[in-house]
């Protein structure tokens, strides 16, 4: 492990000199790139830079403990001792943390897209809340959210919502959010107070861009509607909605919101690129090794997550065994000790995998 921390140290100065020759900002895209890396590189650095310092202090420690005299200066000494050993503990954690293999789509923006399941009226009503949560979560964290496409229910709610986040490593925060999401609750229309199960899906899907997705204009089949409005907004008088159909793989995409037709067309193309590259993430784990999908987790849409029991005030992640009963805090946003817990699960579970020493 050290012997890789050195060379990520050595690459750290070498990115140092070279963007601090003159001639830097001379290949704009190469500066940038360089400009990515020391930003990634520093935060490694940073960190074992304090290891060996603590290190350091231990062995100094542990000398005097053993050879001074002054049994005043041992005693300081000694006194010391434990808390330079458990933040050198700590740091060694968050240094084995550091050298996993990264996930190529953490750095990048996503699209959320939500769909009731089970449970009709009801499902369709906690799709639009579980939405609304996001939202908070996103704007808690200074990340940007534009709606792609909505579909209301028929008594309330979203049959389904497609929105766009974006912002600084939005997907290795939302990304354990995939699969399915269970509400326990009892309805507005129960008139017997009976609490009713039902369940809506999530896809967190890393935006792509065409540069990373190549698609044929020959496959897409383009169609364009009278966008239908919501939210008591009146009906677009115009053909600004937009759907494409990707025809090899049978994907459709539809967006409304935007204002104009060349603006959904826009937005539709860039949920498309991430749709399909989601297919082939998805194709490409189902042909990997049973390491490497206990190493990245499966993301399969089908697998029950989350239960959010109403009457209990409780949110379970059956993932990790982790148990919140602060629903209303995180039903307003507040997922940050849930996602940390999740963050932590798996990456606790690549370090098994890995094995770093």
């Amino acid at each position: 492990m050290f012997a890789k921390l050195d060379q990520v140290e050595k690459r750290f100065e070498q990115v140092q000199r070279e963007l601090g020759s003159p001639d830097a900002t001379d290949d704009q895209k190469k500066f940038r790139k360089l400009t990515k890396e020391l930003s990634d590189l520093e935060k490694v650095v940073k960190v074992y830079r304090e290891y060996k310092k603590v290190a350091g202090d231990l062995k100094s420690n542990k000398d005097i403990i053993a050879n001074e005299k002054d049994e005043d200066i041992r005693a300081l000494a000694k006194e010391e001792l434990p808390e330079l050993e458990e933040r050198k503990e700590e740091l060694e954690q968050e240094l084995k943390i550091a050298l996993l293999p990264k996930d190529p789509n953490d750095d990048k923006s996503i699209i959320l897209e939500i769909r009731p399941g089970a449970g009709g009226d009801e499902a369709a009503l906690f799709a639009e809340e579980l939405y609304g949560a996001y939202v908070h979560f996103a704007k808690e964290h200074g990340w940007k959210v534009e709606l792609l496409a909505i579909t209301e229910g028929n008594a309330g709610g979203v049959k389904e919502v497609i929105a766009n986040i974006s912002g600084e490593r939005v997907f290795s925060r939302l990304k354990y959010e995939s699969g399915v999401h269970r509400v326990q609750r009892v309805p507005k229309t129960e008139s017997q107070g009976r609490v009713h199960t039902s369940t809506i899906t999530v896809a967190v899907i890393p935006e792509q861009e065409e540069v990373t997705v190549k698609v044929d204009p020959n496959d897409l089949r383009i169609d364009v509607y009278r966008s239908s409005g919501h939210g008591g907004q009146s009906v677009n008088t115009t053909d600004s909605a937009v759907r494409i159909t990707h025809l090899p793989t049978g994907v459709v995409v539809t967006c409304q919101e935007g204002k104009s037709q060349l603006s959904n067309k826009e937005k539709a193309m860039k949920v498309l690129y991430s749709r399909l590259q989601a297919l082939e993430d998805e194709k490409a784990m189902k042909e990997a090794s049973d390491a490497r999908l206990a190493q990245i987790g499966t993301g399969d849409r089908s697998e029950r997550i989350r239960t959010y029991n109403f009457p209990q005030s409780r949110v379970t992640d059956h993932r990790i065994g982790y148990t919140s009963h602060n629903l209303t805090g995180i039903m307003a946003g507040g997922m940050d000790e849930l996602v940390n817990a999740l963050v932590t699960h798996y990456q606790s579970e690549a370090l098994k995998q890995q094995n770093i020493h």
